[in-house]
C-alpha cells in the first residue's frame, strides 16, 4: 500500500512538472497584419480600384442625367414611338448602372478577399514558425475576440511574429 501511495505521488509530481513546462503564447494578428507592407499595398490597390469604379459609375450617371434632361425638354414635341424608345433607352441605362454597381461591389469584395487571404496565410505561417521554434503548445490570437487570455501566464509573441515577417 505504501508503494502504491509513493507511485501515485511520483506520478502526480511528474504530471504537474510536465504541465509547468508547457508554453502558451498570444499574438495580436491584427496588429501584425496592419504593420505589414503587403497590407498597405493591398489597401492602396483596393482604394485605387474603388476610385476607378466610382469614376466609371459617375460617368454613367452623368450621361444618364444628361439624356434624361434632354428627354424632359423634348418630350412634349416628340412622337409617341420615339418617346417610348427614349424612355426604354433611359430605363436600360439605369439598369446598366445598377448592374455595374453590383458587379463592381462583387469584384471589390473578391479582390479584397484574395489579397487578405494571401496576407493572412503569410501571418499564420509566421505564427506557426514562431510556435515551433519557441516550443509553444498553443498561440492564441487576442484580436479574435477571445473572452479572456492571461497575459501573465502566456507569452506575447507578436514581436517575434513581426520579426519573422521582417517587419
Amino acid at each position: 500500500m505504501k508503494k502504491l501511495i509513493i507511485c501515485a505521488i511520483c506520478a502526480l509530481c511528474g504530471f504537474t512538472t510536465a504541465n509547468a513546462q508547457q508554453k502558451f503564447g498570444h499574438v495580436n494578428a491584427q496588429e501584425v497584419i496592419q504593420a505589414m507592407p503587403e497590407f498597405a499595398k493591398a489597401r492602396t490597390e483596393i482604394e485605387a480600384l474603388t476610385k476607378q469604379y466610382d469614376a466609371d459609375l459617375k460617368s454613367m450617371q452623368d450621361e444618364l442625367q444628361k439624356k434624361a434632361e434632354a428627354f424632359d425638354k423634348e418630350q412634349a414635341t416628340l412622337p409617341d414611338n420615339i418617346k417610348q424608345r427614349r424612355q426604354t433607352e433611359l430605363q436600360d441605362m439605369y439598369q446598366k448602372i445598377q448592374q455595374s454597381y453590383q458587379d463592381n461591389q462583387q469584384a471589390l469584395g473578391k479582390a479584397q478577399q484574395e489579397k487578405m487571404q494571401a496576407i493572412q496565410t503569410k501571418v499564420l505561417d509566421a505564427i506557426k514558425a514562431v510556435g515551433q521554434a519557441g516550443g509553444y503548445v498553443y498561440i492564441m490570437d487576442i484580436a479574435g475576440g477571445v473572452p479572456y487570455i492571461s497575459t501573465t501566464l502566456s507569452t506575447d509573441v507578436t514581436a517575434e511574429v513581426k520579426k519573422k515577417l521582417g517587419i
